[in-house]
């Protein structure tokens, strides 16, 4: 408390606002503490450790969770021409009533996705990053179809305006959908709120992912979004040269051994569906009071594929530790978060399955993918392309993901 009150006597504004985010952190994080308290009533009372524990924990959380939630000014280099944008909406998406305001959401790596607010009602924008991109990689033009073509199934999308494929508009290609309003979860954890609630919320998610692996992608015209078949042989190729492509300068050794362990076990399950490639928490979207989801975000990664890839990367957060934004080291038990085999044996039941073998290697081809597109976003840090302010944090975090994949891989052996 006496370093909070020094502050007061060193003045200027910048000081004061210290003083307040201070204060704020003292506040959650007693709320923090007191919730951990009534949800965990038989445990021993709270050492002076497990204080700090609590305190680095919830300093963690509140760091992800304010780094992306929300919109800021458009940052320098991202900016987009007002006038030739307003003019392409009030030719391209039905009722849309200028004037135009334009903010940058903090969230997300790859392709710089905006708030547009109007008179008309608040839009989504997501275009291609300028600059040198990977093979294949920014393709929003396949987020847009797929989007288009789910609109009219029970999964949850948000509804899309148009495409733009002229780069003399903006500067690159892009694609303007509806904004929902509701709740994201940066926080694997959720926030405080009944363990009921965040048990609800898993449940849904899974729900929700079985009905896109559901989806008969023939009938919505998606038969050519991807190939059928050997998807994990594929993505492995891909992912492991796109490894080799991006690795200049970064040591990784975990990475080196995993790619030779996953050579010999990748899984032959040829089942195909389309799947998203990056369904986490902080890609859906929750109703604003009801524990459903009502959208899933961010298309960039999706395809035909084998539909336990979206499934054991939902879960790979059982297997990674609080620090790299997992479950491993908390009480997500107490919290009421479901045990990993239930969400297995629900998803199983939605979608039809007799069981899942192999789920390990799963579960580290996941997080090898994983620890592949981080190093991705390394690469665009050194070559000043990174579209998000904690882009840096994001490409060091590469090698602890390689790390925990190359723990659990041995586990399994």
């Amino acid at each position: 408390m006496i370093g909070i009150f020094s502050e007061i006597h060193a003045t200027p504004s910048d000081r004061l606002r210290g003083l307040a985010k201070r204060c704020s952190f003292l506040c959650k994080l007693s709320l923090h503490i007191s919730q951990y308290k009534a949800q965990s009533p038989h445990s021993q009372a709270l050492t002076a450790g497990k204080m700090r524990r609590a305190a680095r924990t919830l300093r963690m959380k509140l760091s992800r969770t304010e780094l992306n939630s929300g919109t800021t000014v458009v940052r320098p280099g991202f900016e987009l021409p007002l006038d030739r944008l307003q003019n392409w909406m009030a030719q391209h998406v039905d009722g849309f009533q200028g004037p135009l305001r334009i903010e940058q959401f903090k969230g997300g790596q790859s392709n710089p996705t905006y708030k547009l607010i109007a008179a008309s009602g608040q839009y989504v924008l997501r275009r291609r990053p300028a600059g040198p991109l990977l093979q294949s990689a920014h393709a929003v033009d396949r987020e847009y179809r797929v989007l288009s073509a789910l609109s009219h199934t029970t999964v949850p999308t948000p509804r899309t305006h148009g495409l733009c494929m002229d780069d003399a508009v903006i500067g690159s290609w892009f694609y303007v959908m509806e904004f929902h309003e509701g709740r994201i979860f940066w926080d694997v954890a959720l926030p405080p709120q009944p363990a009921a609630s965040r048990r609800a919320q898993w449940l849904a998610a899974v729900d929700a992912m079985a009905r896109l692996h559901n989806v008969d992608h023939n009938a919505l015209g998606l038969a050519d979004y991807g190939k059928s078949g050997n998807y994990f042989q594929r993505q492995f190729k891909r992912w492991s040269e796109q490894y080799s492509y991006t690795r200049d300068g970064i040591d990784n050794p975990a990475m080196e051994r995993l790619i030779p362990w996953l050579a010999d076990r990748i899984p032959d399950d040829d089942r195909t569906s389309i799947v998203h490639g990056d369904l986490q928490f902080s890609n859906m979207i929750f109703h604003p009071s009801r524990n459903e989801v009502v959208a899933f975000l961010d298309w960039e990664l999706s395809t035909l594929g084998n539909p336990l890839a979206d499934l054991s990367y939902f879960c790979r957060v059982y297997h990674l530790p609080e620090a790299d934004g997992g479950l491993q080291g908390g009480d997500w038990r107490q919290l009421g978060i479901p045990e990993e085999r239930e969400l297995m044996c629900l998803y199983s039941e939605l979608t039809g399955r007799q069981s899942i073998n192999d789920w390990p290697i799963y579960v580290v081809f996941s997080m090898f993918r994983l620890a592949a597109i981080r190093q991705g976003v390394a690469k665009r840090v050194r070559d000043g392309t990174a579209t998000s302010d904690h882009a840096s944090a994001v490409a060091r975090s590469g090698v602890t993901m390689a790390e925990a994949a190359w723990r659990l891989a041995r586990s399994a052996s």
